[in-house]
Order: C-alpha cells, then sequence, then structure tokens
C-alpha cells in the first residue's frame, strides 16, 4: 500500500475490463457511484473520483500473457486523508495474489 495517493494518477491493471467490471462495485463499497462505459464517478462526502479505463495490448512475458487495462483516477474535492482510506480499501480488494 502507498502512504499518499495523488488527486491524478494512472495505473495499469493486469485485468481484463470484464474482471474489472466485476470487482468495481465491491472495491468501492459503500459509496455511491454510476458507471458509463469506459467509465465510473464515484461520490465520496462532498468531492468525487473519476475513473476511466481503456483496453491495453496485452503483456507478454515468455509463453503467458497478461492482460492490461489502463485506469486513469481523478479526484476532486477529496483530501489527502479521504483519498488515503478510499484508496487503502480499493488496492486491498483490487489486489490479487500468487503464490
Amino acid at each position: 500500500m502507498q502512504s499518499f495517493y495523488p488527486e491524478r494518477f494512472e495505473r495499469e491493471m493486469a485485468c481484463s475490463e470484464l474482471d474489472w467490471l466485476r470487482w468495481l462495485p465491491a472495491a468501492v463499497g459503500e459509496y455511491h457511484w454510476k458507471q458509463q462505459p469506459g467509465s465510473a464517478g464515484v461520490r465520496i462526502g462532498d468531492g468525487a473520483l473519476g475513473l476511466k479505463w481503456q483496453v491495453a495490448a496485452p503483456r507478454v512475458v515468455g509463453l503467458i500473457s497478461l492482460p492490461v487495462l489502463r485506469v486513469s483516477f481523478r479526484f476532486a474535492g477529496v483530501d489527502a486523508p479521504q483519498r488515503h482510506a478510499f484508496m487503502t480499501r480499493f488496492d486491498l480488494y483490487m489486489q490479487r495474489g500468487g503464490g
């Protein structure tokens, strides 16, 4: 987990859009949110988080091909402690283990 989450950042997620959409409701938790094609808006207190995603070319490592989803996070009116609390839960939910 990170100790600080800026107002704007991007990530590459190793998941398909179908997986992302299946995991997103639980990762957002009790916050009110609305999904649109390729994006979602989440109300966080008096502020909001805008999510936009785009399917990218798979990452190939040897014989393994991993899906890639580019996701942008844009917080507005959400202070650093609120961003940290939201993203800590979000990251824990989205984390996938291997072994």
